[in-house]
């Protein structure tokens, strides 16, 4: 059986993850949590609206309340890389070679590794925003569509074009899709070889969580009494197939997921606490954990894919331990 470890702290988790192979904990509040030889706890912000993990695993990258833009790195500690003045930050994203962007208002910046700060401006607020994984192109969301930018090339940028308030946004694994989360309960997409629209639509919530699959055949998101993952392993990815619904329960929306670095495996955390792991083949299920006070806001698995971590809407979190 999974073993359980809590961890009782007090706020929303906006994000649970590792920094290298300690579990860290982003809460609202701005405080930043690891459990690394003990607790040890770090007041990284003067409130936290925004984090990231670096793409080596071995940083956290958070905005926050007070304007500024922070990596705090496998020691736990913190420095300060960029500032909004008295803005809040909106969103954050980790990138190659060790870029880093942020968005406060109607503005996005990139900071590159040799200290190098590049602006994009837009049209509406920037909700959300995402690094292609091969080459320096941001991509933003932003009411009615979003925006791929070139950061270090003088490329023209290119506008994703839908009706709409689009809240985040991703890349797919290899590079060929853009994907958004929308405030109308729904996914849209864009295939970036001929910009054909993919729609993915029929949730009885927003979508506030999503995880891609070890091989980027699957996303698996939230929003549903089950995670529901729709398959993007055919050249037209979506469109036209149905998703799998895994882990389904009549009673309990399904608020995060974190898909398995290695295996077809999903994390699926729900709306009363609820851990279940789902494997997409056959749909077999392993309850991680019971139950707990609050929704699941937040969860991730480690390098090795033996521990989840997780964040609830109200503190209680943990680790959890598939090997027993």
């Amino acid at each position: 059986m999974p073993t359980v470890a809590p961890l009782d702290l007090d706020g929303y988790c906006l994000l649970a993850g590792f920094i290298g192979d300690a579990p860290v904990f982003a809460l609202a509040d701005g405080s930043v949590h690891r459990l690394d030889h003990g607790h040890q706890t770090a007041q990284v912000h003067d409130g936290l609206t925004a984090a990231a993990p670096a793409l080596d695993g071995m940083a956290l990258i958070t905005g926050g309340e007070d304007g500024l833009v922070k990596r705090t790195d496998d020691e736990g500690k913190s420095e300060e890389i960029g500032s909004a003045g008295r803005k809040w930050i909106t969103a954050v994203a980790a990138g190659p070679q060790g870029a880093v962007a942020w968005a406060t208002g109607r503005q996005a910046f990139v900071r590159l590794s040799d200290g190098t700060v590049k602006d994009f401006a837009e049209e509406r607020s920037v909700e959300g925003l995402a690094f292609a994984p091969k080459g320096m192109r941001l991509a933003t969301a932003r009411y009615n569509g979003g925006t791929l930018h070139w950061v270090t090339t003088a490329g023209k940028p290119v506008d994703l074009e839908w009706k709409g308030a689009h809240t985040g946004v991703m890349f797919s694994p290899d590079g060929k899709y853009v994907v958004t989360t929308m405030h109308e309960n729904a996914l849209h997409g864009w295939r970036l070889a001929d910009m054909k629209h993919m729609r993915m639509s029929g949730y009885p919530a927003k979508v506030k969580s999503w995880s891609w699959s070890a091989k980027g055949r699957w996303l698996a998101t939230s929003g549903a009494p089950a995670a529901i993952v729709w398959p993007f392993s055919g050249k037209d990815g979506p469109m036209g197939k149905a998703p799998l619904e895994l882990g389904t329960r009549g009673d309990q929306m399904a608020t995060a997921v974190a898909c398995h670095p290695e295996e077809d495996i999903v994390a699926i955390g729900y709306a009363d606490g609820m851990v279940l792991a789902v494997r997409f083949e056959d749909g077999k299920e392993v309850l991680l954990r019971r139950g707990g006070k609050a929704p699941i806001s937040s969860m991730a698995w480690d390098r090795d894919g033996y521990r989840v971590v997780f964040g609830s809407e109200e503190g209680d979190c943990g680790v959890i331990d598939i090997r027993g």
